[in-house]
């Protein structure tokens, strides 16, 4: 492995698998699986860091992430890709799809040059591409039917909006980017530069409590699904998922994100995870 090359195309955050808000690799993946669970978060986290770094162009960023396509499809052997030669690996002894990995690609460019969303579909599509691969992609490395998809989809979906809110004042801060749907705001009276502000106006906070309900419907169909898979240990890991976004955007809907980050904190990730594990042993 070139570590030069690597560097001079990746730009690491410095962010690791502790500051998601779901468990990455958790021991009740088994254990044979959790190479590969460490393989994909490594390179969705690579890409990501490209087009989250305020640093590099729009161009810049859209370039490297071809790259990382093209690596991952096989038409490019550099090593400063080596994530995605990595992942490509993993595809190839899995059997699994590379659009798992494409689509985060896909996702990542359009937030190089997509800086507003302008209704609540064309945030969802984003999410589609953005956070529901990772949900697909555990499906299938379980085996299970891809028949699931639609819950998977619609628990990652929910996940994504949380942390939209989560960063709504540091993504307009640093990155100039608005997640929240445009045409929300303007029916609301709020204006992208409420964004700016100690706390949330009641114009945004309206804004806010639109996307809560959007996630909490997403959330109706995700508890659906630890319930619906045959494996056991992707249920549980599925189930305190469910449980911590459930717990979050409880927390969200009291809490402004612009005044101070919304989360769990270990106590309060341990209560929602029982709670999951609660719902899919004994509901």
């Amino acid at each position: 492995m070139n570590v030069q090359a690597d560097a001079a195309i990746e730009t690491p955050s410095g962010k690791g698998s502790g500051d998601e808000n779901f468990p990455v690799g958790s021991w009740l993946i088994p254990k044979p699986l959790r190479p590969h669970v460490a393989t994909y978060y490594a390179f969705a986290r690579a890409i990501d860091d490209i087009a989250d770094n305020p640093r590099l162009s729009p161009e810049d960023k859209t370039q490297r992430l071809i790259g990382f396509a093209s690596a991952l499809t096989g038409g490019n052997p550099d090593p400063a890709y080596a994530k995605a030669h990595a992942l490509r690996a993993t595809f190839k002894a899995t059997g699994i799809s590379p659009i798992h990995g494409l689509d985060l690609i896909s996702a990542f460019k359009q937030d190089a040059v997509k800086p507003r969303y302008e209704s609540w579909d064309e945030l969802i599509d984003y999410c589609l591409r953005s956070a529901a691969p990772v949900g697909r992609f555990l499906c299938d490395l379980h085996g299970e039917d891809k028949a699931l998809y639609p819950l998977s989809d619609a628990l990652c979906n929910a996940l994504q909006v949380i942390n939209h809110l989560q960063d709504c004042g540091d993504d307009y801060a640093v990155m100039d980017r608005v997640y929240l749907p445009l045409e929300w705001m303007q029916t609301e009276d709020a204006s992208v530069m409420d964004l700016k502000n100690a706390s949330s106006s009641p114009a945004l906070r309206r804004v806010l409590d639109r996307c809560i309900a959007g996630a909490e419907a997403l959330l109706v169909e995700a508890r659906k699904l630890p319930k619906a898979m045959k494996h056991k240990s992707l249920a549980a890991e599925t189930a305190v998922i469910v449980g911590v976004a459930d717990a979050l955007t409880r927390r969200l809907a009291k809490q402004d994100p612009l005044a101070k980050r919304v989360a769990l904190g270990p106590f309060g990730f341990c209560g929602a995870a029982g709670r999951g594990l609660m719902r899919l042993w004994f509901a």
